[in-house]
């Protein structure tokens, strides 16, 4: 087996085969986030090309982002349940096979079938759950800086394929733009089926930053009644709804809102289509950053303090926004400072869950706090669309999303107060080993 041959080299030089697992699984979330961020380019090309207007392109489009969020609770109890391989491969043929089909489209409903139903059961099945599953089995110390970086891989992913997306889809069609997407979502699972492996315990290893050896977990089970049951559980406290509505706001800011809509609106201000994509990547880069700085901070201080500063500088920054001056140099700025908040919510958001439910379930909590966050991003996906078909302007929206930000802030302090997490004791070279 390639895994357990690969583990042998790695554990020979001293390096623990977790982050060979990391590697993988930052490519799985990054492919499946560049499916997902497609239609920020596609919108204004399938309403030139079909003649929709842009509420009727946007509802499919909040379709896929409500799904990619529903599936996440579930999804989490799918990868206890059938492990990370399987459930990866299952994704991948679903989102490369909606995005081939999407090429062939010529009816409205077939856009609801490819890029709503199928990319959007396919992302919502690698959703941010993943990325939780992977760092809390494979890492003990360094978590929040591997959940910062596979957190990363997922708001990156989605923005820098943008430029070339936009620059296939201007010499080339919209269709040639979803192949490179499709080939990365292609790949990623493939090496996942090769080299990714379920937990530790099954190549005799312990979690990075342990000594003893934990046994994989149990798969018995009803997946869907685990999900609920955590729901019905959880429910009953009021920090699970605060990080509910936060993250509801996180996705109606974010990709729900940014991710979809900000290329129209700078083509609204006179701002070309391909230099709007490219102020997306320049974001992308910073998020990258951004969020993995997030996890190294969320190892160390207050998480609540870190939210009430993300939202509320994201908030101030989207009110500011339609009164920037619309061309790169001039978007600059705001790209900068808002690819370093991008996501950087989410190493904070899932230590919070496991610091209030506990290690084994927070993966699942946090499934069902990220389900908020694609309900904002489709509340916000379809509400800009309209937005622009009735009152003719992209602004009320991002007005009114930034006004959340600043709601969000405040929900955040006012979350319960944990323990402070303690400083992350490095792994040894025999523990990476063992």
């Amino acid at each position: 087996m390639l895994a357990a041959r690969l583990a042998s080299v790695f554990a020979r030089r001293g390096v623990h085969y977790g982050w060979a697992v990391v590697a993988v699984t930052f490519l799985v979330m990054l492919s499946t986030a560049a499916a997902m961020g497609m239609p920020g380019v596609l919108l204004r090309p399938l309403t030139h090309d079909f003649g929709w207007s842009n509420a009727a392109v946007s509802g499919p489009l909040s379709l896929r982002l409500l799904l990619y969020g529903l599936m996440a609770p579930f999804a989490a109890a799918l990868l206890q349940r059938y492990g990370v391989r399987r459930t990866v491969a299952v994704a991948m043929l679903l989102i490369v096979g909606g995005i081939l089909l999407a090429t062939a489209m010529t009816a409205l409903w077939q856009l609801w079938l490819t890029w709503g139903l199928l990319v959007g059961l396919g992302t919502g099945l690698t959703a941010m759950v993943l990325g939780a599953t992977v760092s809390n089995r494979w890492f003990t110390a360094r978590r929040g800086v591997v959940m910062g970086l596979l957190t990363a891989s997922a708001a990156t992913g989605s923005l820098i394929f943008l430029p070339l997306a936009a620059w296939l889809a201007q010499h080339y069609g919209w269709r040639a733009a979803l192949l490179p997407a499709a080939a990365a979502c292609a790949i990623a699972g493939v090496l996942m089926l090769l080299f990714g492996r379920d937990h530790p315990g099954e190549l005799g290893l312990p979690s990075y930053g342990e000594r003893t050896v934990a046994p994989p977990p149990a798969r018995g089970g009803n997946a869907a009644r685990l999900a609920v049951t955590t729901l019905l559980e959880v429910g009953r406290t009021r920090a699970f709804w605060l990080l509910f509505f936060t993250f509801f706001v996180c996705g109606l800011s974010t990709n729900g809102l940014i991710g979809t809509h900000f290329i129209p609106l700078c083509q609204d201000f006179g701002m070309a289509e391909v230099a709007a994509a490219s102020v997306l990547a320049m974001m992308g880069a910073f998020d990258f950053v951004g969020t993995i700085g997030s996890g190294w901070l969320s190892d160390r201080f207050d998480s609540r303090r870190l939210l009430f500063a993300y939202y509320g500088l994201r908030g101030l920054s989207l009110l500011a926004l339609p009164f920037s001056t619309f061309s790169v140099y001039g978007l600059t700025v705001f790209a900068v400072f808002y690819g370093l908040d991008w996501i950087a919510t989410v190493p904070p958001t899932v230590r919070l869950c496991a610091q209030k439910f506990g290690r084994e379930r927070a993966a699942l909590v946090f499934g069902w706090v990220f389900t908020a966050h694609q309900l904002g991003a489709a509340v916000a996906a379809l509400g800009g669309g309209v937005s622009r078909d009735v009152l003719l302007s992209y602004v009320p929206a991002f007005m009114i999303s930034g006004a959340f930000c600043l709601l969000a802030a405040l929900a955040a302090i006012a979350l319960p107060r944990a323990q402070p997490p303690g400083r992350t004791v490095p792994a040894t070279a025999a523990a990476a080993a063992a």
